[in-house]
This record gives C-alpha cells, sequence and structure tokens, in this order.
C-alpha cells in the first residue's frame, strides 16, 4: 500500500470563534460562550471561547457548571453564520487540493490526502500543512489546528491530542508515535471514536488506557463487541486501511433506512426503546423481500439547541436479516460514539443488501440464531394477518415508546 500524507484539519473553538470575530473581537482572550439564553442556566454550552478552556470551562457542558467567579458573554447560536464561515474555508482546502482528496467530516473539521501534491508544491506535508493554515487566518480570522500522519485515524488522533498544545498548531505522528503517544491516552473517551458509554464497558473489563485496549485479545473484544470491538483493536494499534476514496464513492448496492425525528428529548437509556422499534420495521421489510443485510448503519441528531450527531456504519462478517443481531450492532455503534447529549433524531440502515439463501440447519448453525429467526418470522406471519399492532412488545406500551401511534399513521400492515 503507498504510503500516504493525511492532514486533518479542525477550526479551533469553531462557533465561539465565529462569533467573536463578527465582534470583532479576539477569541483567545474574550470570555464568550454559545448557548441559547432563553433555557436559563440550564442551557447546553455548544461552544466555549480558547480564553474559557483555558480557564477550565468546557463546551458541551451546562451553564450553571461555569464557575460563579468567571464572568462571560453568551451569544445565540447562528447556524447560517456558521455554515457560510465553513464553506469560506472548504474553498481554501480546494485552493489547495482537489475535491476527490477531501473528506469533510463536519462542519468544522476535513481530511485532506496531500500525498500527490507535495512533489508540485515541493514542500513537505508539515510545510503544505502550516501554508493552509496560515491561508485560513488571513482569509477568515479563524485558527486552525492540523495533525498529519499515514492514515486518518493517527492524524485525528494526532491533532485531537497533541496539534492543539502545540505553538504552531501542528503535530505529526508516525509509527513510532504508537507505543509512546497513542497508547497513553487515557481516559479511553479522550481517544477518537470512544464516547463515555463504551469507556465504561471498556473499564469493566479493567482496559483504562489505549494501550491497554492494544494488548487485550481481540477475540475476546470481538466477542463482546461484535465487528466493532475488533475495530476498536485496530485503532489502539494505529491500523486505520480507511481511504477518503473509500468515503466518496456512493454506494450502488440496494439498502433499505428508516429515520424518525423525536417528539421530545431521548437520552442513552429510552433511545434504545425507539432504535429497536425501528429495527424491527427494518428487518420486517427485509424479510419480506427475501434480503439480508452486511451493512449496519446507525445516525443519531442532537437536538437543534445543541446541534450535530454522528452516523457510523460497520460491515458484518455475515448478513442477517435478525432484529437481535442488528440491534446489537447499534448498540455497539451507540456506545461508541454517543456522548450523552439530548437526542431529536435517529436513522437505521441496512445496506449491502444480498439475496437471503435457504438456511442448512446443521451442527454449524447457532441454534440460538436458529431460534431468533423463528420468532422473527412468526411475529411477521401474525402482523401479515391481523395488523401491526396486533402483536406488541411489552415495551411498546412504555411511555417513551412511539410504536403503536407511528403503526396507526401508516396503516395497519407494513409496506
Amino acid at each position: 500500500m503507498i504510503k500516504r500524507n493525511i492532514l486533518c484539519i479542525d477550526l479551533k473553538s469553531f462557533f465561539a470563534s465565529c462569533e467573536c470575530i463578527e465582534r470583532g473581537l479576539d477569541p483567545f482572550t474574550y470570555p464568550l460562550v454559545v448557548a441559547n439564553p432563553t433555557q436559563g442556566n440550564g442551557a447546553i454550552t455548544l461552544a466555549v471561547t480558547p480564553y474559557l478552556k483555558n480557564k477550565g470551562v468546557k463546551s458541551r457542558g451546562r451553564l450553571y457548571e461555569i464557575p460563579h467567579n468567571i464572568k462571560y458573554f453568551i451569544a445565540k447560536p447562528r447556524m447560517s453564520l456558521y455554515i457560510a464561515k465553513s464553506k469560506e474555508v472548504i474553498s481554501i482546502y480546494l485552493d489547495f487540493i482537489s475535491e476527490d482528496d477531501l473528506f469533510i467530516y463536519s462542519i468544522d473539521e476535513c481530511f485532506l490526502d496531500v500525498t500527490n501534491y507535495l512533489k508540485m508544491y515541493k514542500k513537505t506535508d508539515e510545510e503544505l500543512a502550516k501554508d493552509i493554515l496560515d491561508t485560513i487566518y488571513q482569509k477568515t480570522k479563524l485558527t486552525a489546528t492540523c495533525g498529519i500522519s499515514y492514515n486518518m485515524l493517527l492524524a485525528k488522533v494526532a491533532m485531537d491530542i497533541e496539534a492543539k498544545h502545540r505553538p504552531n498548531n501542528i503535530a505529526k505522528w508516525t509509527k513510532e508515535d504508537i507505543e509512546t503517544k497513542l497508547w497513553q491516552i487515557k481516559p479511553l473517551s479522550k481517544m477518537w471514536g470512544i464516547g463515555p458509554r463504551m469507556e465504561k464497558n471498556l473499564n469493566k473489563l479493567g482496559i483504562f488506557n489505549v494501550g491497554d485496549l492494544a494488548r487485550s485479545d481481540q477475540n475476546y473484544l470481538k466477542d463482546k463487541f461484535g465487528i466493532m470491538g475488533l475495530e476498536l483493536w485496530n485503532h489502539a494499534n494505529g491500523i486505520d486501511t480507511s481511504k477518503i476514496s473509500d468515503y466518496k464513492k456512493l454506494s450502488k448496492s440496494e439498502s433499505y433506512s428508516h429515520s424518525q425525528v423525536l417528539f421530545k428529548d431521548y437520552n442513552g437509556d429510552n433511545i434504545k426503546l425507539i432504535i429497536a422499534e425501528m429495527i424491527d420495521i427494518l428487518t420486517y421489510r427485509l424479510r419480506k423481500n427475501n434480503k439480508q443485510a452486511q451493512n449496519i448503519g446507525l445516525g443519531i441528531g442532537y437536538s437543534k439547541n445543541v446541534g450535530g450527531g454522528f452516523f457510523h456504519t460497520i460491515k458484518l462478517d455475515n448478513p442477517t436479516d435478525i432484529s437481535y443481531e442488528i440491534y446489537q450492532n447499534c448498540l455497539n455503534i451507540f456506545d461508541k460514539f454517543y456522548e450523552d447529549l439530548p437526542i431529536r433524531k435517529v436513522t437505521i440502515s441496512c445496506g449491502n443488501l444480498v439475496k437471503k439463501e435457504s438456511i442448512q440447519l446443521n451442527l454449524f448453525t447457532k441454534n440460538e440464531e436458529q431460534k431468533n429467526n423463528g420468532i422473527d418470522n412468526t411475529i411477521d406471519e401474525i402482523k401479515d394477518k391481523f395488523g401491526k399492532n396486533s402483536i406488541l412488545k411489552a415495551s411498546s406500551l412504555l411511555e417513551d415508546s412511539t410504536a403503536i401511534e407511528r403503526n396507526k399513521k401508516v396503516g395497519g400492515h407494513y409496506s
């Protein structure tokens, strides 16, 4: 494989910096918080300036968590402003590289593959990164940080862990930095792709830093977390074979998806009920069309007062249409990336669909898999005959469930 030169660039304290720049203020000397003032002291701080971060104030906290002795100004979030500024920065990236070598990860963060541009510019990857960061500041007054490595994972982690603390805002990690820097990351939630919930799950297994994770038995991790467990082990060892081009390819395979905008804020506990109900709809559709999915995707959209979210997919070893299997994989994605913020939208996708082959029951087929398949098929038959609300899980009677009302709105049978 060709050695790549990957840049991961993040706009520092993006929302708060945009608000300061619009007001002619310096985000490194002014105490500004982006939050919705109409929500009172419990409003979530969407962003804080570097000045406040240096005083220990964190983003994505609550206003009441800011120490009383710290004075600050509140700016109401303006997404139209942030989107416009983001487009300005993206146009700068495209002055340096082709769109094919750019992956927009979020409104304030992008990956750039500069491998094929270094000879043309006659610069090293660090020199080119400096030119790009300088241009961003000159044209927008936004300060950016950059991680550099030979794969996307290490570039991202170098940016998160080290670049923001460097005088020039640039950090480059090589293979030699895996043991000395990557493995030292603690707590685990500081590592890209490990959220607070996954951190707790790993802590229960005696895994407290990335080195512990790297030295764990990968088969044991796979048994505990499915395919996600192998990804965790690979990332802990600095292994990432993904390329920017992988993210830019439009999938030509058939896929089913289902999204739901929620009528209230959900959290990490009651959202599981919604995920399970949505999976029931998708797996019913898979089985009715004699399909199985090999790619499972979960997307979470946070409340509009917070903004953002995530969407991630995993590829299964074997395609499936079993509700329980898809649910467990969605929970693994959720635990890995969820940030303990209020949730207002859920998206689930089943992709890379293949025709379901006849199941040959033999000594090598898991009894549990046969059982789950049989239960799903029996429930399908009952619903086909008597309607979707004719048989319900007990959880569908809970206050947080949306299944019964949703079934009434779209009719008695699945389409």
